[in-house]
């Protein structure tokens, strides 16, 4: 094997501040994951992912807690316009899209950072 196929097929060693910020963005996804079906879980993960922000600069799964404060923001306010408009129809269609969306935004970022990855690499 070459040197280079030997360097591609080690895995990436993380620094002690990468593995910290890595384990609090996959506890923020799983209690998003758990949100998903309970709602009050989806806030607890996005409270937990803007708590813990600060201490992921720097690292390379920063912009997980980006995305995971985005998906919160971007989903509720959807969701309050669902809610509103749930009253001429359309408004479960929206709720319907915000979900499945939701669901892809998370799933997206935990196969990101189960493979060590930043989200927007």
């Amino acid at each position: 094997m070459s040197d280079m196929q030997e360097a591609t097929a080690a895995p990436q060693s993380l620094s002690t501040k990468d593995d910290a910020a890595k384990t609090n963005a996959l506890i923020a996804y799983g209690l998003m994951v758990v949100g998903l079906f309970t709602g009050i879980f989806w806030i607890i993960g996005a409270i937990w992912a803007m708590v813990k922000k600060g201490e992921a600069q720097g690292t390379i799964f920063e912009d997980h807690y980006s995305n995971i404060i985005k998906t919160f923001w971007w989903g509720l306010g959807l969701s309050i316009l669902g809610f509103i408009l749930a009253f001429v129809v359309v408004g479960y269609f929206i709720l319907l899209a915000v979900w499945i969306w939701s669901i892809y935004k998370v799933i997206k970022g935990l196969a990101k950072i189960t493979s060590n990855k930043a989200y927007n690499s």
